[in-house]
């Protein structure tokens, strides 16, 4: 008989004005791999962190191989044999991939003895890392991979993984699961929280589901459908979309020969970039992370400002000097692949954050009309389905999904003319995905000119009409979506699309 290794009895957490996790009971067999599924804001994060010892239940107990543990902090955790990655990284930004890893291990190692062991396992699992980066220079995908690499070098017992794929390319999804199928059949048990409910069925043999914070079904994933996991927990199936063929309109951003060179030494240098987006359609960007995907983002949303200015042309404007303000005055909305820090100030209220990119509701002298602040934020709320106590609710209080609703929401209801949108479903349910990505066709069709960056090839698929792909720094030419094919998109994140005679040959000798 498979023993017990972790048990919840009866655990219970409230937060003011929350109850994010009530009577929750749940078991997890050595060597399995279990799911915990539920909508945005549902308690799995929250049940995970108390799990891992980062945040203390009001009620309840839980067990680890049969004995009572009150894991008080994440040293405790990782003493006991568990190990989590985070869905919000916790990363220190000035110090390097190595350092960051150091910190979680045994401190009798070195710092080189420890890098040796990163470049070993990011080998052996196909997760390709640079120890010396700091990082701030990472991207959001590279350092999803650290934060997996920082877990399993501790050789853990129990591994957590809340939405470890959310930024990762299909390729690198498919080694991640070989991944934690071996560590799975070595005995580990893996907690897996994902939005992906075909990775649930791939990995796992059960599954607890969570609706409010209570525990509403238990089932093996493997005998369940997609929609009838939708259907566990969010009671029904998210509608299908159906996106309708449109002819495009007017130019409104075109990118014309953009080089830059990195601004850091691991940076990528953009070459090259030809692209236009025109008004009524979607344009998807795919590519494997790191690969000049935001480099180019700082480039078109006036981050950067180094272009030429005729290399960006937005509504027949040169733009390719001009900052953020002056662009979002021509049209532009954006919506950045980093939720915390870039998207959104984490003390601030939403209201509060709604002056990142308006500005309608300062009156004269720079005075901010507060309840004209707070009704724009309760529509988004309303219309975007935000899990919140309201207005007031400071940004970091909300879980990972339900702020990329907000900010998105926030981005799409100003009625952008141009609206660039990077990983707009990052860590969002299946419910929430399907209204994102509906909004975003609806923008479409009311005449907005769309770009999305993702590394989901399933949502660029679902939603572009036309399909990009970038490689070291390099665009790959414009391909219709009815030509788009799985296959064909990887041949390209390898940058081997036709006449990219630099990026083949580079790929060819990578290959050899």
């Amino acid at each position: 008989m498979t023993s017990t290794l972790l048990s919840l009895q009866g655990i219970t957490k409230r937060y003011p004005g929350v109850v994010a996790n009530q009577d929750v009971s749940l078991s997890v067999l050595s060597g399995q791999a279990h799911a915990v599924l539920g909508e945005n804001g549902a308690g799995k994060s929250t049940l995970m962190k108390i799990i891992y010892g980062s945040v203390k239940p009001d009620e309840g107990q839980v067990y680890f191989n049969g004995q009572p543990v009150h894991i008080r902090n994440p040293q405790e955790a990782r003493k006991l044999g568990i190990s989590m990655v985070f869905q919000h990284f916790s990363l220190f930004d000035t110090l390097t991939v190595a350092e960051n890893v150091w910190l979680g291990l045994d401190k009798s190692l070195r710092l080189s003895e420890v890098t040796e062991r990163i470049v070993a396992k990011a080998s052996e699992y196909g997760l390709d890392l640079e120890p010396e980066r700091p990082v701030h220079t990472l991207s959001v995908g590279e350092m999803q991979r650290v934060e997996i690499i920082r877990a399993l070098l501790t050789e853990p017992k129990l591994l957590i993984l809340d939405e470890p794929t959310s930024v990762l390319t299909p390729q690198a999804v498919e080694k991640l699961f070989v991944v934690l199928h071996k560590l799975v059949s070595q005995g580990c048990s893996i907690l897996y929280i994902s939005h992906k409910l075909h990775e649930i069925r791939a990995l796992c043999s059960a599954c607890t589901v969570l609706r409010g914070g209570k525990v509403t079904g238990v089932c093996d994933p493997r005998e369940e459908t997609n929609a009838s996991l939708s259907r566990l927990m969010i009671g029904a199936e998210p509608p299908a979309l159906a996106p309708t063929p449109r002819t495009p309109g007017a130019v409104v951003l075109s990118v014309q020969s953009l080089s830059l060179p990195k601004q850091d030494p691991f940076g990528v240098d953009l070459r090259g970039i030809d692209l236009q987006v025109r008004s009524g359609e979607v344009v998807g960007l795919a590519g494997v992370s790191g690969n000049g995907q935001r480099e180019l983002m700082w480039a078109l949303s006036g981050e950067d400002t180094r272009a030429q200015a005729q290399s960006i042309v937005l509504q027949q404007q040169p733009t390719g000097q001009l900052g953020p303000q002056e662009r979002r005055r021509l049209g532009l909305h954006f919506v950045p692949e980093e939720r915390l820090g870039r998207g959104a100030v984490p003390s601030m209220s939403l209201a509060h954050n709604l002056l990142l990119t308006r500005h309608e509701a300062l009156g004269r002298g720079g005075w901010i009309r507060i309840k004209d602040l707070a009704d724009q934020a309760i529509g988004i709320i309303e219309r975007f389905k935000v899990k919140a106590s309201g207005p007031d609710a400071a940004a970091r209080s909300l879980s990972g999904g339900n702020l990329q609703k907000f900010i998105v929401g926030r981005e799409i209801s100003a009625s952008p003319r141009m609206l660039i949108v990077s990983q707009p479903t990052w860590g969002v349910d299946v419910g929430a995905a399907a209204q994102i990505r509906a909004e975003i066709l609806a923008l479409r069709d009311a005449g907005c000119a769309v770009l999305v960056v993702s590394e989901e090839l399933d949502e660029l698929f679902e939603i572009s009409d036309r399909l990009h792909v970038m490689a070291k720094g390099r665009l790959s030419p414009s391909l219709p979506r009815a030509e788009a094919t799985v296959a064909l998109m990887g041949e390209w994140m390898s940058g081997l699309w036709p006449g990219n005679t630099q990026n083949t040959s580079e790929a060819l000798h990578a290959q050899a």
